[in-house]
């Protein structure tokens, strides 16, 4: 990337998963995963993308693709490995859906939000990122989260509010 005019990291992946979806999704499914193990593997590989791109460590944009497709690639014969799926490669287009099946695409974008949305709370301070884990992702009880914390409920909903607010604002960013 140019030194004077740098990408933010989700910019950068929400362009790459817009290019390159369909082709990783591609390339999962021939490393003979399932379509749902496939959305899993790009997904895996989109969160180690962002955690790089995050650390500073990325390659030069025309390098990028290419980076996220070698991830792919290895992650979905690691899980093949780890699960001691011996299946066929078939091509993406190969497997028979159901009509009210949602789409590859539809599947991809869905893992892209949640990518970017693990990166909106990447960002947050420590007590918010807690406060969202606990409340919005374990569903625990206010009352449990204000405990855990050492505050009082009321204030566990406030900083929930507030946020809120952020990842919204930080998830809109995204979508520019």
């Amino acid at each position: 990337m140019n030194a004077d005019r740098e990408e933010d990291p989700l910019q950068a992946l929400a362009r790459l998963v817009r290019d390159q979806r369909a082709a990783l999704a591609g390339l999962a499914r021939r490393e003979g995963l399932s379509a749902e193990d496939a959305l899993d593997c790009v997904h895996d590989a989109f969160c180690t993308f962002l955690q790089r791109a995050s650390g500073g460590d990325l390659p030069p944009a025309e390098e990028q693709a290419a980076l996220l497709a070698g991830i792919v690639v290895n992650t979905g014969r690691n899980r093949r490995r780890r699960h001691y799926l011996a299946r066929q490669h078939h091509a993406i287009d190969a497997v028979e859906r159901p009509d009210d099946a949602p789409s590859i695409e539809t599947l991809v974008a869905h893992a892209e939000e949640c990518v970017r949305l693990r990166g909106c709370v990447n960002r947050l301070c420590k007590t918010q990122r807690s406060v969202v884990m606990m409340r919005l992702l374990e569903e625990r009880p206010g009352e449990d989260v204000a405990a855990a914390l050492g505050v009082t409920r009321g204030y566990v909903d406030v900083i929930l509010h507030r946020a809120k607010a952020s990842l919204l604002v930080c998830m809109m960013e995204g979508e520019e």
